[in-house]
């Protein structure tokens, strides 16, 4: 893996507005060049009613509405990783806005894996090429004139990637805020102990660089709150606060995981982020479908 965190430029400041989905505890981010009008946007939002099987788009819109009324420029739609939490937007946002949708290169090994999981047949293309970037670790690209870099953060998912661009650090869910912690390793794919290992590069970053979480629960009935620094993180939080050793970790990770149940939208959610965020295709009456697995063990 390459030496991300001494390519880091923390006197560039990117601007960073965040919008926050209160149905699935999402938090979106445009990121925009304060030398220019181009921006990013980072992990956005599809709205579904599962019940109901209905798709909105009232989080996307908030974006769409908020580029335009600053005169923005989207260059890029960033997926940390695939989500199990929330449908992507970037496929609409795409539509209205244009820019290329990017995510890290091992998203391949969770479409192999989720494609067996919903019987996608030989359809599905497994080699990413749904999305136009795929990122390595240490890849580099432009937003305007800001540099960004993409780290590679796996341990929740294998695909996760952490997006550096100067000051910030989009990390997904590899961590919290300091009193949540980090996110679970139980899904196909993911590591505990990978996951402690990408917790420490993104916290080998320089101290001052501000970190932007992709979810808050608001921990304690705190209010809900995304931003906080390496340094914060490094002195607080409550898994990964230095200290705390990797088996610590680890067995705390495991343990913590073994209580939790799946994510209420992990069945669309997966189907539809593996395959950067478009919908089912229609059948000949125009109706989409969505596969639930049955475990009838």
């Amino acid at each position: 893996m390459s030496a991300i965190p001494h390519l880091v430029d923390p006197s560039t400041k990117p601007e960073v507005t965040a919008f926050f989905d209160g149905q699935t505890n999402t938090v979106s981010y445009v990121v925009k060049d304060p030398g220019s009008n181009i921006c990013a946007i980072v992990d956005s939002v599809m709205d579904i009613d599962y019940a109901a099987g209905r798709i909105t788009y009232d989080s996307a819109d908030k974006i769409i509405a908020y580029v335009h009324e600053h005169e923005l420029a989207v260059e890029w739609l960033i997926e940390t990783h695939v989500h199990a939490d929330h449908l992507s937007g970037a496929p609409y946002l795409q539509g209205k806005l244009g820019g290329k949708i990017g995510i890290g290169e091992r998203i391949t090994v969770v479409q192999k894996t989720f494609g067996k999981v919903f019987n996608e047949g030989t359809a599905f293309q497994r080699d990413g090429s749904q999305f136009d970037r795929l990122f390595a670790d240490g890849d580099s690209y432009l937003i305007g004139g800001l540099k960004a870099f993409a780290m590679h953060t796996p341990g929740h998912t294998p695909a996760c990637m952490t997006h550096v661009v100067g000051d910030a650090a989009f990390v997904g869910d590899t961590l919290f805020m300091p009193d949540g912690g980090s996110a679970r390793a139980d899904f196909p794919g993911g590591d505990a102990r990978t996951l402690y290992r990408s917790i420490q590069r993104v916290l080998a970053l320089p101290p001052q660089t501000r970190l932007f979480m992709c979810h808050d629960y608001g921990p304690n009935g705190r209010e809900i709150r995304w931003e906080t620094t390496v340094a914060e993180q490094r002195e607080h939080n409550i898994h990964v606060r230095d200290g705390i050793g990797e088996d610590e970790f680890v067995a705390m990770r495991e343990a913590r995981d073994a209580t939790l149940a799946m994510p209420r939208l992990i069945i669309p959610s997966l189907q539809v982020n593996m395959k950067a965020g478009e919908l089912p295709q229609p059948d000949e009456s125009g109706k989409r479908f969505l596969r639930v697995p049955l475990n009838t063990l």
